[in-house]
This record gives structure tokens, C-alpha cells and sequence, in this order.
């Protein structure tokens, strides 16, 4: 198999996110996603071992590099409170930049099987790790209650986030999902100041 770097990676990867957006994972053949990269059916399998790893190698390749493009927004911003936002204030970005991205992550990967999920697996606990220490930090410098339990407040605001961006997804993204941004951040920030 050859190593999964370089243009023709690329492209494949580039090229099943529109082919699963637009017919969904069941209905994307892989013969389709090689044409819509525009390489043949069986330079498809020098880099992937089936349609699965098509979709585990996208989930990874993409939400790597959002990964890394949140944990530096997230490190620019200065206090906690401008953190929170950062990460709010990414999220919902990327889906306005991404929508067909958005399709993938949102209604497809849901419907996968327990393989993907694991395979899918590293890459998101980066991500709940990033929503841990904002809240940890909000703990630390007495913004945020003491006794708040992490991983149950990590789950609410990621899964505000996930919520908005599937009700976004299942509108057929006809509105501006970045809008959400300052209410989004308002209720977590003013949910969890200490009184």
C-alpha cells in the first residue's frame, strides 16, 4: 500500500468528502470517488484498504488539521473566557467553510459501523482534550465553579456545538451557522460564572 501522503491522497480525500456529501457513505461507490479525484478504480486501493478507511482516513485527515487549527486559536486567545470563544468561534466556522465536510462528520459517520467509530476514536479524544483544559482553566483561575464536573460539562458543550451544527447540516445550511457564535458562547460562559 503506499504511503498516505502526497496529491493523489489528496485529491481521493478531497474527492470522497463531495462524493459521500452529495449521495451518502452507503451510496458512494468507491468507483465514483476515483472519478470524481480523477485516477483510476484501482489507484484508489494503493492507498486505502476499502471504502472504510476511505472514511476513517477522511474523519482523521480533516479533523487532524481542524484539531490543530483550534488548539492554536485556542492557545492565541488570552484569558479563559476568550478561549471558550475561540473554540466556540472554530467549530462552527469550520462547518460554515466545510458544509459538504459538515454532511460527513454530521449525518454519515452516525450511520457507520462499530470499526469506524473506532477508528475515528483517537482523533476526537484530541479534540474532547482541548474542551477539557478550557474548563479546567476556567476551574483554575475561579471563573468557573469548583466543584463542576468536567466530563460533564465538556460533554454539554460539545454537544451544544454538535446539536447546532446538525440542526445546520439537516436546514441544508441555508443559514449563517457563525451567527451562533455569541449566544452559544454567552450561555455556557454566563451558565458557569461563579455567582
Amino acid at each position: 500500500m503506499a504511503k498516505k501522503t502526497g496529491e493523489k491522497y489528496d485529491a481521493i480525500i478531497d474527492a470522497a468528502v463531495r462524493v459521500i456529501a452529495e449521495y451518502g457513505y452507503h451510496n458512494a461507490q468507491v468507483s465514483r470517488i476515483a472519478k470524481e479525484a480523477k485516477v483510476a478504480d484501482g489507484t484508489i486501493y494503493l492507498y486505502f484498504e476499502n471504502k472504510d478507511d476511505i472514511l476513517i482516513s477522511v474523519f482523521n485527515e480533516k479533523m487532524g488539521r481542524f484539531i490543530e487549527q483550534c488548539r492554536s486559536n485556542i492557545e492565541a486567545a488570552v484569558t479563559m473566557e476568550e478561549k471558550l470563544y475561540a473554540l466556540i468561534h472554530t467549530h462552527l466556522n469550520h462547518m460554515a467553510q466545510n458544509p459538504d465536510m459538515a454532511k460527513v462528520t454530521q449525518i454519515e459517520l452516525r450511520q457507520s459501523n462499530e470499526l469506524i467509530s473506532k477508528g475515528i476514536g483517537e482523533v476526537l479524544k484530541r479534540y474532547l482534550v482541548l474542551i477539557d483544559g478550557i474548563i479546567q482553566l476556567g476551574i483554575e483561575q475561579g471563573v468557573f465553579r469548583p466543584e463542576i464536573d468536567v466530563r460533564m460539562a465538556r460533554k454539554m458543550i460539545y454537544g451544544t456545538m454538535d446539536e447546532a451544527a446538525t440542526s445546520w447540516v439537516m436546514k441544508k445550511c441555508k443559514y449563517d451557522i457563525v451567527s451562533l457564535v455569541e449566544p452559544i458562547h454567552n450561555l455556557f460562559l454566563y451558565g458557569l460564572v461563579r455567582r
